[in-house]
């Protein structure tokens, strides 16, 4: 575990600067001034339609890789290894049906969107460019992961792409370049992080491509058939589980609402930071895992992922929690997006549910019941999709945001449940209830002393008291043994032994 707690914390450390050039980009999307409340929810369709085309065009090609690198890796030289090759091939094949799709279903597109959200029929075809880039960067990322280099790839994803958005909004607000111009080269971001990947990848010999059937394809070809074509409509599945909502709120209520609920979203997904970095790291651990019927590893991980998730989870919540309506305030958001408190908080509960539980997903994919990851996907969005649509007609954005959180709360049950009978693995223990009553305790202290103090000041004292309180009962309370061993770590270093004799 101690190289995934390393890996893991340098990656969410990248996360995280990404996260906050991502704030500063998001912060400028929304102040009042820049950018209008519909031109922000098209580039967040951009990503929710990007996400369905990666899905279906990769084909469930990626689960191949996590799946079955670990035999190429074992039984091939590196040039040999014809993986990626077969892969891309596969994936490529896939975007070309995406296009032919989406050029055929293009009238329907317009004919659902024009009336509320003509800005998105307008640029409509750049979302294609935006597809591919986010198909073969995730593609290459996958393989960076399994040769255990996750953390170039997790800056190109989460700061690198940012960082390409920062410069096209600074050469907006200087009017260098129009809105029109804007969307377009902000379509082919994802493609210039994927050129950089790929460089680096080629360079330090971990992304080579040979057309010569290896022994381990033939071997487990069938197998691996099987697998994508369970896996690519079990991720098809969750991914519209996923995306639909503001796809949803595009074509029923116009970009206004959406761009509220992105902006809710985004702040809400700051919860899954952590978690992101751990599936990125844990998903080649755990294939190896499998591979070796190691299941105390398995095990180990399961819980430790629950519940160092579960102990971010909660700090992040209790931060924005504590803190939104001053800093929305503070920052000048536009009036609109003051709307969206209600979501944020609906969806944060979803999300810390989400990172409770841990990598049930991630262990259910690289085992031998990755079946049943596929049937829970089907469950996810035959209650997902029409909770949605019921429940945005009635409630608005905020039926969505209690449509997100009953279904992903049934979903992560079942894998629990699932994983608990099949396996007698579970990863909760009397510690989880002490983690969520230690923050619940912490965040009131923090507001009830300090709700009468508004600005930054409000703002620094009611986060420093937070942090301090819930910091100091993890390490009292050792909820967490990674809490421990990084103590452990931090002593010896800046209390190294006195030599021998002294």
């Amino acid at each position: 575990m101690g190289q995934i707690r390393k890996q893991a914390i340098i990656s969410s450390i990248v996360i995280y600067i990404g996260f906050f050039v991502g704030f500063i980009n998001t912060w400028l999307f929304t102040k009042n001034g820049i950018f209008l409340p519909q031109e922000y929810a098209l580039t967040r369709l951009f990503f929710d339609v990007g996400q369905i085309m990666y899905a279906v065009a990769s084909l469930g090609s990626i689960s191949v890789i996590y799946k079955f690198f670990p035999y190429y890796k074992d039984n091939l030289a590196p040039e040999e290894n014809d993986l990626a090759t077969w892969v891309l091939i596969t994936s490529l094949i896939g975007f070309l049906l995406v296009i032919i799709g989406g050029l055929i279903f293009e009238p329907l597109i317009v004919q659902k969107f024009s009336g509320r959200s003509p800005l998105f029929v307008d640029y409509y075809k750049w979302v294609f460019p935006f597809g591919l880039g986010l198909l073969l960067f995730t593609l290459l990322e996958t393989l960076s992961n399994n040769a255990r280099k996750t953390i170039y790839p997790s800056f190109l994803r989460e700061t690198g792409f940012r960082l390409i958005t920062t410069l096209l909004i600074v050469l907006f607000l200087f009017n260098t370049i129009s809105f029109d111009l804007f969307i377009k080269l902000f379509a082919f971001s994802f493609l210039v992080t994927t050129f950089l990947l790929g460089i680096s990848l080629f360079k330090n010999g971990h992304l080579s491509f040979t057309f010569k059937l290896s022994r381990v394809t033939k071997k487990f070809k069938g197998k691996m058939l099987t697998l994508a074509g369970f896996v690519f409509t079990g991720q098809v599945i969750y991914i519209l589980a996923q995306v639909m909502d503001s796809i949803f709120i595009a074509s029923l209520m116009g970009l206004i609402p959406t761009g509220i609920f992105a902006l809710s979203s985004y702040i809400a997904n700051l919860i899954q930071i952590p978690q992101r970095s751990m599936i990125s790291i844990t998903l080649p651990a755990l294939s190896q895992a499998w591979k070796d019927k190691n299941m105390p590893e398995i095990e180990r991980i399961y819980k430790r992922s629950s519940i160092n998730l579960l102990l971010a989870a909660l700090f992040i919540f209790g931060g924005i929690w504590l803190n939104i309506e001053d800093a929305f305030r503070l920052l000048d958001i536009q009036s609109e997006y003051t709307t969206g408190l209600t979501v944020i908080f609906i969806l944060s509960i979803s999300r810390i549910i989400d990172a409770g539980t841990g990598v049930n997903s991630q262990i259910l994919m690289t085992s031998t019941q990755w079946k049943f990851e596929f049937l829970t996907g089907v469950l996810l969005l035959s209650i997902s999709l029409p909770l949605n649509y019921v429940l945005i007609k009635k409630f608005g954005i905020e039926g969505s945001a209690y449509a997100n959180l009953i279904s992903f709360s049934i979903y992560n049950f079942i894998r629990y449940f699932f994983l608990w009978k099949r396996f007698q693995l579970q990863p909760f223990s009397s510690k989880t209830i002490l983690s969520i009553v230690t923050a619940v305790g912490a965040y009131f202290i923090s507001f009830y002393f300090f709700q009468e103090m508004s600005g930054w000041m409000g703002i620094i004292l009611r986060s420093t008291v937070f942090t301090i309180l819930y910091f100091s009962s993890i390490f009292a309370l050792k909820l967490t043994p990674d809490a421990m061993q990084l103590a452990e770590i931090a002593k010896k270093r800046f209390n190294p032994p006195s030599p021998k004799g002294e």
